[in-house]
């Protein structure tokens, strides 16, 4: 009847758009069925009874259904009319009765409308492209249409979507496309456009029905159809292949909203968080154009077989959406477990004539082989085990502090992240957990003693969630070490599965499944790392407004409350520190760092892009727009190369007086190539990381510091 739900995978939906996958080749019917009206029924049954936050489904319910519904269709407002909208106001306080009453014809009404207008607005947009536009003339087309209001005639639409069309045209223009390629390329956009919302079906548009109720309540709370419950089934299985990325809506683009460690667009390493994606191709064929396209449906398009090719074409992050685009090449793979595993590095510098070393685990999972443990298999895969393995191997390289990297880490198992806990506390409490009727269970740490005792970090980022947030909570109230990076995403609530053929008995065909929010985490302090998330100790400049990412940035998020603290003793490693002086140091050092400010400009340029609402309808504004970014671009790429090529030749003048020529000619180029590609994979933020734990180490007097290090380092 229940299924359990990881809080990696958890997370990985609640952060993509939740429609169903379109039937392709499906009969289109568009009237409820029996199924459909009874498996409404169940969710109106089960929701109220089991969520975590009971909502009675009553008018006030209606009302925020309404509005989503509407969202769910066109919350650009790009399609209906402000008189559309006035047209069905008629249901707003009634979708409550439509489930009770099994009479759903409202939803269906809705859709058909908006499958008209469509219609109406790809047909003018193919009518429009037949003629070259004019770039000469000072306008600006807005993008960003969310608060916009609805448009009060066809007529006022008809000039939105002409600005629109026109800056698709003007997009291809800069990429050097004539008039007949850019009229072909956008005839076949909006075409494909119209067949695949011709193609939705009633199960799609059941489920953004059901969706708009079950979204309504908490943001992590959906209705999976039987198609999408398959699909889902598939990513427990993880026997997809693909390039290893979430995604996500960004307007009409589909952007990457984080890469997954080890997987094939990580190992390539072109393809960067929030980049956009406006094409795809099947390895050397055509690029097919996906913008405006369904998250689901470029999910399909990018999704393969193993050892295939697929093309991105993509607008990266720091650039608006007038940006010049890039073409990324993957080969498709599994993400395999051993890919997913902990990892281990050293990174050693010297600094006031002191050497330090600092181990590095990058955690991308909290990951456990659940059958192999069910076996009672000892050695059965899992974070705590890895880690555990990893800490002896860098106490063997005598490291004098950890970095735990749990940067777009998106959880997984909650009893690995409490024993990895233990790994760094004697024992006690790690995380206290609250179900919907009020009932605390703690979950401790039993075994005691500690692997490391020694100054240790974590660093973590606005993806870190759920059990990587409950780990990071846990080291920073035990006072066990710093919680280094950005404020984390905030998402402290657990997922349940209900199966909703086996809780009904129906015998009207499948009826889908509903993902719950049926608990809540909170810290040993008696806080919560919901909606607030894991504030750290020093802040690294943040990556992503909080308001466009993460448990914040949704409406109805369940919000921040407390409950008792649990009886838990801090061990105070944190308090001896002096985090201001700490973070004065890091301040003053980071801005040396030339890839750091490199960092800082692109974080600048992100923001920048964000916020702007509208671009510029003037070729001649865009080309300067785009010609002063790629001169930037370029002016990076050199001061990089030269940096390597000076560190290359300072190498170079060190070697044995015995190489010949043409030897001495190939170390320098290995060398260089190796500065190069360190230069290019260098990650300012670990390095400020590992750095700060050399503070710390430092800091700390001679003798304590000995016997710590000694402490910390036995075998």
């Amino acid at each position: 009847m229940f299924k359990p739900i990881s809080a990696a995978i958890a997370l990985a939906i609640s952060l993509s758009i939740t429609t169903p996958l379109l039937a392709k080749n499906a009969p289109v019917a568009l009237e409820p069925s029996m199924a459909q009206q009874q498996a409404a029924i169940w969710a109106s049954r089960l929701l109220p009874r089991m969520h975590y936050r009971a909502v009675p489904l009553d008018d006030a319910m209606s009302a925020e259904m309404f509005k989503r519904l509407l969202e769910s269709y066109d919350a650009e407002h790009w399609f209906f009319t402000d008189a559309d909208v006035k047209s069905f106001e008629k249901y707003k306080y009634s979708l409550d009765d439509a489930i009770s009453e099994q009479d759903l014809s409202a939803a269906f009404e809705i859709f058909k409308l908006y499958q008209k207008r469509v219609e109406e607005r790809t047909q003018f947009a193919r009518n429009l492209i037949k003629k070259p536009f004019d770039y000469t003339i000072n306008e600006r087309y807005e993008f960003d249409r969310e608060s916009a209001s609805w448009a009060k005639s066809s007529k006022e639409l008809d000039d939105i979507w002409r600005k629109r069309i026109k800056n698709d045209a003007l997009r291809l223009t800069l990429a050097g496309k004539d008039h007949a390629a850019i009229s072909s390329t956008l005839d076949k956009r909006y075409k494909e456009f119209l067949t695949r919302i011709n193609e939705l079906d009633g199960d799609d548009v059941f489920s953004i029905f059901l969706n708009a109720y079950s979204t309504s309540i908490e943001p992590h709370t959906n209705y999976l159809s039987p198609r999408a419950s398959e699909n889902f089934d598939m990513q427990m299985r993880l026997s997809l292949d693909g390039i290893g990325a979430l995604l996500q809506r960004d307007g009409d683009y589909t952007m990457i909203s984080s890469i997954v460690k080890g997987g094939p667009a990580d190992r390539q390493g072109e393809l960067k968080d929030f980049d956009r994606v406006v094409a795809v191709a099947q390895g050397d064929g055509e690029f097919v154009d996906v913008v405006g396209w369904r998250v689901d449906d470029v999910v399909a398009l990018i999704r393969g077989k193993r050892n295939t090719v697929v093309r991105l074409e993509v607008i990266s992050a720091d650039q608006s959406v007038a940006g010049k685009s890039h073409i990324v090449q993957i080969t498709r793979d599994k993400v395999k477990l051993e890919e997913q595993a902990a990892k281990k590095r050293v990174i050693e510098y010297t600094e006031a004539g002191r050497t330090h070393k600092i181990g590095v685990i990058e955690l991308p999972a909290f990951y456990l082989d659940f059958a192999a443990r069910a076996r009672g298999e000892a050695d059965a895969r899992s974070s705590t085990r890895d880690v555990s393995i990893l800490i002896n191997e860098l106490k063997a390289e005598n490291v004098e502090s950890l970095v735990i990297d749990l940067r777009n880490n998106g959880g997984g198992s909650l009893s690995e992240a409490t024993e990895l806990t233990g790994l760094f506390i004697d024992k006690g409490p790690v995380v206290q957990v609250r179900n919907s009727q009020g009932r605390v269970d703690v979950y401790d740490d039993p075994n005691a003693g500690v692997l490391w005792s020694g100054p240790m970090s974590v660093l973590v980022n606005r993806a870190s969630a759920s059990a990587s947030e409950i780990f990071a909570a846990a080291i920073q109230d035990y006072g066990r070490g710093l919680i280094l990076g950005e404020t984390t995403f905030g998402k402290g609530t657990v997922q349940q599965i209900v199966e909703l053929d086996r809780v009904s008995n129906s015998k009207n065909g499948p009826l889908g499944e509903l993902k719950m929010t049926i608990q809540q985490f909170f810290r040993v302090n008696g806080g919560s790392t919901q909606h607030r998330g894991v504030v750290p100790d020093i802040a690294f400049p943040t990556t992503i407004d909080p308001k466009e990412f993460g448990e914040s940035s949704y409406e109805n998020a369940l919000p921040y409350t407390e409950i008792e603290a649990a009886r838990f003793i801090r061990t105070n490693a944190v308090k001896t520190l002096d985090v201001a002086t700490l973070s004065k140091r890091f301040n003053a050092r980071a801005v040396q760092d030339q890839e750091y400010r490199y960092l800082l400009e692109d974080l600048a340029e992100r923001q920048k892009a964000s916020s702007e609402k509208s671009v510029s309808l003037l070729l001649s504004e865009r080309k300067t727009e785009r010609d002063e970014l790629e001169s930037k671009r370029q002016a990076r790429l050199k001061a990089r190369q030269a940096a390597g090529a000076k560190h290359a030749e300072e190498i170079t003048g060190e070697l044995d007086d015995g190489l010949d020529a043409s030897e001495r000619r190939l170390d320098d180029r290995k060398k260089r190539e190796a500065l190069e590609e360190a230069a290019k994979n260098h990650d300012p933020y670990l390095d400020q990381a590992a750095r700060i734990m050399g503070d710390v180490v430092a800091l700390i007097d001679p003798k304590t510091r000995s016997a710590l290090l000694a402490q910390a380092n036995t075998k």
